[in-house]
């Protein structure tokens, strides 16, 4: 091997390994440690001892009312963001972009100030905002004349998702709105002009223009929805920590932290959050691919 080749693979060595160290110690190490953990017994009052069962852990999880709650409400919160956040932010950008409203940075600004505020406080926020003693409470007192009226939407299984669905279009609709609008600077103004000039509707440039001209970005926006909404879980805890509340509310990621940390009576509880966690992200995984396939189906041929 000549000299300089010995170099370059020292080089290439030097600035590989430190980044393919940190990956495997901060990323690799705890995904391959969780899908162990979940294949096991272990036991923290045992000493860290641990055997091999099985997919026990995933029975008993399947098994689970609250596993099937928890999903229901996260596939809830998938719809909200797919058919709520993306398509309210795409209308919002090219509302903007066209320059149909006047203050246009004003309402930019409001709509996407939400980012900059903690999910905490929005959750603790929106908490009382619906609670019994809340604002919401006293409208319906005002409306209806009644001063026992009081606001139970949260308190019923059938409607506690609504005010986590209005909170989540009203966080993260002005994120998806800058990615739409920054795309949409892309477009030759003179395509759009030239489209006017023959007749076509706003309406018409919408949907024959500017939606295929960003099909990928539709795509990448779906994909993030969907990582995003698997893994929800400062809002729902914040919005409801504990009662009957988080129960109606309650998503996998809560479940899945209930479950590993909040339950002592079980001693599995360490192996049977692994085991959720990993449901997690295999479901996650399996929608992001379903949203790819779909995207190439209807024509989206971008590089990711």
């Amino acid at each position: 091997m000549k000299k300089h080749d010995r170099r370059d693979i020292a080089t290439y060595c030097l600035f590989v390994i430190p980044g393919l160290l940190i990956y495997l110690l901060i990323v690799a190490y705890p995904i391959v440690y969780s899908v162990l953990l979940s294949f096991s017994d272990f036991n923290p009052n045992r000493g860290g001892k641990w055997n091999f069962t099985g997919l026990v852990n995933y029975k008993n999880m399947i098994t689970n009312p609250a596993f099937w709650n928890a999903l229901k409400n996260n596939m809830i919160i998938v719809a909200v963001s797919l058919l709520g956040q993306i398509p309210i932010g795409f209308l919002l950008a090219f509302i903007l972009y066209r320059k149909r409203i006047k203050g246009r940075s004003f309402f930019q600004s409001m709509v996407f100030l939400p980012q900059f505020l903690s999910t905490i406080v929005i959750g603790i926020l929106w908490r009382m905002l619906f609670s019994a003693d809340g604002p919401v409470s006293g409208l319906m007192q005002w409306i209806s004349g009644n001063p026992e009226a009081q606001c139970k939407v949260m308190l019923n299984k059938s409607t506690a998702m609504i005010p986590i669905a209005i909170a989540l279009i009203w966080m993260y609709t002005g994120m998806y709105m800058i990615i739409f609008l920054a795309n949409l600077q892309k477009i030759d103004d003179s395509m759009l002009e030239a489209a006017k000039i023959d007749g076509a509707t706003e309406g018409k440039i919408f949907r024959s223009i500017v939606m295929p001209l960003l099909a990928g970005t539709i795509l990448i926006s779906a994909i993030l929805a969907i990582a995003g909404s698997l893994k929800s879980f400062a809002l729902i805890y914040a919005i409801a920590p504990d009662g009957l509340v988080q129960q109606n509310v309650e998503v996998l990621s809560v479940f899945m932290y209930r479950t590993a940390f909040n339950n002592y009576s079980n001693p599995l509880r360490y192996a049977f959050g692994a085991a959720i966690s990993n449901t997690i992200v295999l479901i996650s995984a399996l929608m992001i691919v379903l949203s790819k396939i779909v995207g190439k189906k209807l024509g989206t041929e971008e590089e990711y």
